[in-house]
């Protein structure tokens, strides 16, 4: 069973984390809320700045070596990261994996990564899948291609990966060799596998479970039968965890270590660390008046010129306290009949968001219009609901890339609370080494 407790001391907020006969402390500079309880000022210090510090270690200066694989800008290596600064260690990036070169520049930005490989991860590893569904075995061991890899085999203690997955195709060579892109999620398990990482978490849509080729149970087959003792999974979801939107991922964790998984299951870690959710207002309530379409900030506080329809229905929306757009108000594909009433939506101060995606900075792409002013919300904005804290670095060779690039990198990350308690079974049970 895992135990969070905050409390405040100096001008800090205070974790305990026990876990079983462990406990580990850190502390984060305290620059919440004067009303914030101790888990909010907690993460809302965290977003606006604040650093990690941890406390009485176990195991003073311990680094967990980390491998992120379709990494994109690093969400799920932010996520990973406070987990294990909440057990005493150190994070170390050793490599990230992506098609998208900018993503890889931000990673390193924000995490010294050591390197940074573009290309696709399908290349970067020789597998063939026998068997299929929970009978799936490697028909021989993976093999890395790359040498940058292949020296850091036995020395990652970490695997990190989201790899997109379309689930339309069989588990044999010919379809894999047509469409490579549908079992992208075996690829992420095989590079784990010639890795020999010690423990690995993979994220994913919770429609995964769906996949015509139930790439999941083909997934734990292949990690079972590869030697790890402990394989779990299950959907987390960031509101249930204190978080402030409603996303929810599936995410699939494994330990070459036993893990006593009547304590540390996902499900009992969803369970142990449930909160009530945080607010809009709470994540970006600061930043009010900070922003506009001529901000001097920066991209991350401006956001896009919209068309003369798309101002009519946001003022629409305020002149009439109006949180949904009235059909007769809609463009016409979006009339009767349509099937996404949050397009064209304003959000609400006092609640969690909807899911935050690559189109926020659309208003016709979901319920992405600030609650309180007349304009869509900023990248700024929405990274700090995506819980990307404000010393997060959208940078790509020292600038700062294009409002649609970073709106791509936010809408596509994992919010670091959902990645902080997938890692944090693996890390509290990790022996030294």
């Amino acid at each position: 069973m895992a135990f969070e407790n905050f409390f405040f001391e100096e001008g800090k907020v205070v974790r305990e984390l026990k876990v079983g006969r462990r406990t580990w402390r850190s502390n984060i500079d305290n620059i919440a809320d004067h009303s914030a309880n101790g888990h909010a000022a907690w993460w809302q210090s965290f977003l606006r700045g604040a650093k990690t510090k941890p406390e009485n270690a176990d195991i003073p200066c311990g680094l967990i070596r980390t491998v992120d694989a379709f990494c994109g800008c690093g969400g799920l290596s932010l996520g990973a990261s406070e987990a294990v600064k909440a057990v005493g260690r150190r994070f170390e990036s050793v490599a990230a994996i992506d098609v998208d070169g900018g993503a890889l520049e931000v990673h390193h930005a924000n995490f010294d990564t050591k390197h940074t490989l573009y290309g696709s991860a399908s290349g970067l590893v020789d597998f063939h899948v026998s068997g299929s569904h929970a009978s799936s075995r490697f028909a021989y061991d993976p093999e890395l291609l790359n040498p940058i890899l292949a020296a850091e085999v036995g020395k990652v203690d970490l695997f990190l990966a989201g790899p997109p997955c379309q689930g339309h195709s069989n588990l044999n060579n010919k379809t894999r060799r047509e469409d490579p892109r549908n079992l992208l999620y075996l690829t992420a398990i095989a590079l784990a596998v010639s890795l020999r990482s010690r423990m690995i978490v993979i994220e994913n849509v919770r429609e995964v479970v769906n996949d015509k080729s139930d790439v999941v149970a083909s997934a734990k087959a292949l990690l079972q039968s590869s030697g790890y003792a402990f394989v779990d999974s299950g959907v987390l979801a960031a509101h249930e965890l204190g978080g402030a939107q409603t996303r929810q991922r599936f995410f699939l964790i494994a330990s070459l270590e036993n893990v006593p998984k009547r304590q540390l299951t996902l499900e009992s870690i969803a369970a142990d660390l449930r909160r009530e959710p945080n607010t809009v207002g709470w994540a970006i309530g600061d930043l009010v008046g900070s922003a506009g379409q001529h901000s001097n900030k920066g991209v991350m506080d401006s956001v896009p010129a919209l068309s003369q329809e798309n101002r009519e229905r946001i003022d629409y929306l305020f002149k009439h306290d109006e949180y949904d757009l009235p059909n007769e108000e809609r463009p016409d594909c979006h009339k009767n009949g349509h099937t996404y009433p949050s397009v064209y939506g304003r959000m609400r101060w006092d609640e969690p968001a909807q899911t935050i995606t690559t189109g926020f900075l659309t208003p016709g792409r979901g319920r992405y219009i600030h609650p309180k002013l007349p304009r869509v919300i900023t990248p700024h904005e929405a990274a700090r609901i995506q819980a990307f804290p404000d010393a997060f670095r959208f940078v790509v060779n020292g600038t700062e890339p294009s409002r649609n690039m970073i709106g791509k990198w936010i809408g596509d990350a994992v919010p670091a609370l959902l990645g902080y308690a997938a890692v944090l079974p693996l890390v509290t049970s990790l022996k030294t080494r």
